[in-house]
């Protein structure tokens, strides 16, 4: 061997060593790092903290306490009402004119129209197929029905209304 051939050698084996070195300590920094890490909570032991520490029950005064608990109730019955899509109609019309009818009047990405011949083989799978796929959604080989036609706020009731209304009024 050519002395600059040793010369090679010996700094290749220094930057080998020094990199072999360098990922020792990256290693051992990250176990270090590693092991300070809390470990998580379980959902169900916070679920048992929570239940624990609950306040036993609540003080309602006289009147003024009953005023507040029925005005608190009224409060989140007018929040609840205020989240449903439409005002909670269960007018099949109402929600096919607003929402539906975007897709199903001009057959939009595979919708079927209002015509029997989209529908005869659908309604034979019965009512409670078409109520299923209409909530929970379907991607069909013509098609992709999104659950509750896209609009989350629309209630269960609300979507079987209007499936019951765009089966009445079939062409």
């Amino acid at each position: 061997m050519r002395n600059y051939d040793l010369e090679f050698l010996k700094r290749f084996s220094m930057v080998i060593g020094l990199l072999g070195l360098v990922t020792l300590g990256l290693i051992l920094l990250a176990s270090h790092l590693h092991g300070r890490i809390p470990p998580e909570v379980s959902p169900t032991a916070a679920k048992r903290t929570a239940e624990r520490i609950a306040p036993a029950g609540a003080v309602y005064a006289g009147d003024t306490g009953a005023a507040a608990q029925a005005a608190a109730a009224a409060a989140a019955a007018a929040k609840a009402a205020s989240q449903v899509a439409y005002g909670g109609t269960t007018d099949g019309s109402v929600i096919f004119q607003n929402l539906c009818g975007a897709c199903h009047s001009g057959g939009v990405g595979g919708a079927p129209t209002l015509d029997r011949g989209h529908w005869n083989a659908r309604i034979a799978q019965g009512t409670d197929t078409l109520y299923k796929h209409a909530i929970e959604g379907f991607t069909g080989s013509a098609g992709v029905m999104p659950p509750k036609g896209g609009n989350p706020a629309l209630t269960d009731e609300q979507v079987q209304a209007t499936v019951d209304w765009m089966i009445s009024n079939l062409k």
